[in-house]
């Protein structure tokens, strides 16, 4: 059987212009939505299966204005410890990298310059230009947030009279419904694209994050790198997805493509605009897919609900009755048939709402109710809390109280957003969480960057990977 690759769907170019194919490694916002149970987005009715070329031509002229093309560049420094091996990889002995160009798509939201697209179409960018499709004008953008837990970001243009999109509702999408596919695939700007929803809570396991929400619309509808942050759109050209991925064994459309569904977009970009950050609530339990062996030990017979996996000491679960080894089979009335499933009707919730769950243990179905943390074990709304250090080149936030706890330490800042600085020089990922310096654990974000500012001769650094795993840097600083 031949290895799918999962591509995120950016389109990158070299210092000579070369391209390539990037693969894996409140002030009150307004869209043009009705609101239904805490969630904002329009109402989509279905027409059935009747279908005429009129329909995707009315469909290709509501949304074809409202998708932009971004253009990104990156000045990186990377540093080796070997120069020979640095200039076999066309760098100078200094380690300086010429600036890195690439590009995708955007949705414009609101005609006051609100922009929504993939994290990995803009993470890192120094500059970020925004193209428009209606009369090619381009702006200067900056990030308001992200959300690496869904890979979106959203940008902000200073204009106005933008054309915007209209919201769908991607709970009442249907399987085998008519879609299209909206962006700027090997930068050819504007194209569009028709398929069907194929399927629909899907995870593909691409969110390199603690907490990944994924549960994806899947389509045929052709997809190619440059339509990241694209729109997919229904028959009345109404946002329903964006674009994020593709299953290929080449790169380039293999007839899978991967959606983020927009109730969740919505959720996410009302967050960054009113907080500055996604408002997540936690159950205070981890839960997974029912696959065999749960269902021959547990003796189940149709696989519907998730099971139970952990339950955290004091948390909601816990203080509702859940108990690890119980299987969930309802959020609020809803059906829950997977862990996508559930990770996405916990996404459109936050910190505070009060949900019912339905469970059976021991065969008799039990009801509950619970209250959603945040990442901090409360329910307060919470303020972004990452500080950016320009010397050391890097963004550094505490972690949550849930994840110190899940991962057994007292402190810990984990590290994102890393440029040109001494971070990128000490070869440390991104994602990676440090714990200690020199053996000591520092209980502010701002005095374990003042050490690392200003620490001279032999540094020790210990941490934790983003895979779990632990590890020590040593490095001598002048």
């Amino acid at each position: 059987m031949k290895k799918v690759t999962i591509v995120l769907l950016g389109f990158i170019g070299g210092i000579a212009g070369a391209l390539l194919i990037t693969q894996f490694q409140s002030k009150v916002l307004v869209l043009e939505t009705a609101s239904k149970a805490n969630q904002e987005y329009s109402t989509v009715n279905y027409k059935g299966n009747s279908l005429a070329s009129a329909d995707f031509v009315k469909a290709s002229q509501a949304s074809t204005h409202s998708v932009v093309f971004i253009k990104t560049l990156t000045n990186q420094r990377a540093y080796q410890q070997d120069p020979f091996f640095d200039f076999w990889n066309g760098m100078d002995f200094f380690g300086q990298r010429g600036p890195t160009a690439s590009s995708g798509s955007g949705v414009i939201l609101t005609s006051d310059g609100y922009i929504v697209t993939n994290l990995h179409v803009v993470k890192n960018a120094d500059q970020i230009e925004v193209i428009t499709n209606n009369n090619k004008q381009s702006y200067k953008a900056k990030v308001i947030g992200s959300d690496p837990s869904t890979d979106l970001a959203l940008l902000k243009i200073e204009a106005s009279n933008l054309p915007h999109i209209v919201l769908g509702n991607s709970d009442q999408l249907q399987v085998g419904e008519w879609v299209l596919a909206v962006g700027n695939p090997f930068n050819l700007t504007s194209t569009v694209t028709a398929g069907i929803v194929s399927a629909k809570g899907r995870n593909i396991n691409i969110v390199n994050n603690q907490f990944p929400i994924e549960s994806f619309i899947q389509t045929d509808a052709a997809i190619n790198p440059g339509n990241s942050g694209g729109a997919l759109v229904d028959l009345e050209g109404k946002l329903v997805g964006i674009n994020t991925a593709i299953a290929s064994n080449t790169g380039s459309y293999n007839g899978y493509g991967f959606a983020i569904p927009v109730n969740i977009v919505a959720k996410i970009v009302k967050d960054l605009v009113d907080y500055k950050e996604v408002q997540r609530g936690f159950t205070g339990m981890d839960v997974k897919d029912i696959d065999a062996a749960i269902a021959q030990r547990m003796k189940i017979t149709d696989n519907h609900g998730v099971y139970v996996d952990f339950v955290l000491p004091e948390g909601p679960a816990e203080k509702s009755g859940i108990r690890a080894g119980d299987l969930l089979i309802k959020i609020n009335d809803k059906d829950i048939d997977s862990k996508s499933n559930y990770d996405e009707q916990i996404a459109y919730l936050r910190p505070g709402d009060k949900i019912k769950m339905t469970y059976l243990r021991n065969g008799k179905e039990e009801l509950t109710t619970l209250s959603l943390i945040n990442k901090e074990g409360n329910t307060a709304i919470l303020k972004k809390g990452t500080i950016s250090s320009e010397s050391l080149g890097a963004d550094f936030q505490p972690i949550s109280k849930i994840e110190k706890d899940k991962l057994g330490i007292k402190t810990g800042y984990r590290v994102s957003n890393i440029r040109q600085g001494k971070i990128a020089g000490m070869g440390i990922q991104e994602g990676f969480i440090i714990t200690a310096i020199n053996r000591k654990e520092y209980e502010t974000a701002e005095a374990l960057i003042k050490i690392l500012e200003t620490a001279k001769g032999q540094v020790s650094l210990e941490g934790i990977f983003p895979n779990g795993g632990r590890g020590v840097f040593s490095f001598y600083m002048y």
